[in-house]
């Protein structure tokens, strides 16, 4: 019963509500909104080689909306010239985008926002923001 209530207490900090309902339902990846669970580059990584890498991947914890994307600049200079549209993989949980990086730079790119929440579920339940660092070499 704890770890219900600091659960529920996670998703209250997080999304600042909690509705009825859910705290009623059991927990779980498939009523709770989606998470980053994996990110390449890695958030934090400070040696990302701008030469090979052309591709940032941003897998979630549940299937996502495939036509439905919230890349968002911090600021543009942060932020990766992107190569066309992103799109997911066929696993429905990756999402691709075609970048172009270059050498000692700092890139930061917010994975939905407090504004813009374009990546969602198949449910239609927006992801959790996530805040992707990282610095080439």
């Amino acid at each position: 019963m704890l770890g219900k209530l600091l659960a529920v207490a996670a998703v209250v900090l997080l999304t600042g509500t909690a509705s009825v309902s859910l705290q009623a339902q059991e927990l779980s990846v498939e009523n709770l909104p989606p998470v980053v669970v994996r990110t390449v580059p890695q958030s934090g990584d400070t040696a990302v080689d701008a030469a090979t890498v052309k591709t940032v991947r941003i897998t979630f914890s549940k299937q996502m909306n495939a036509n439905s994307f919230s890349l968002v600049q911090m600021s543009p200079e942060s932020f990766p010239k992107l190569e066309g549209q992103p799109k997911f993989n066929a696993d429905g949980l990756t999402c691709e985008a075609a970048v172009t990086l270059e050498p000692g730079k700092t890139y930061v790119i917010w994975v939905n926002s407090q504004k813009f929440a374009g990546f969602k579920d198949a449910s239609g339940k927006s992801a959790i923001p996530y805040l992707l660092v990282f610095k080439t070499k």
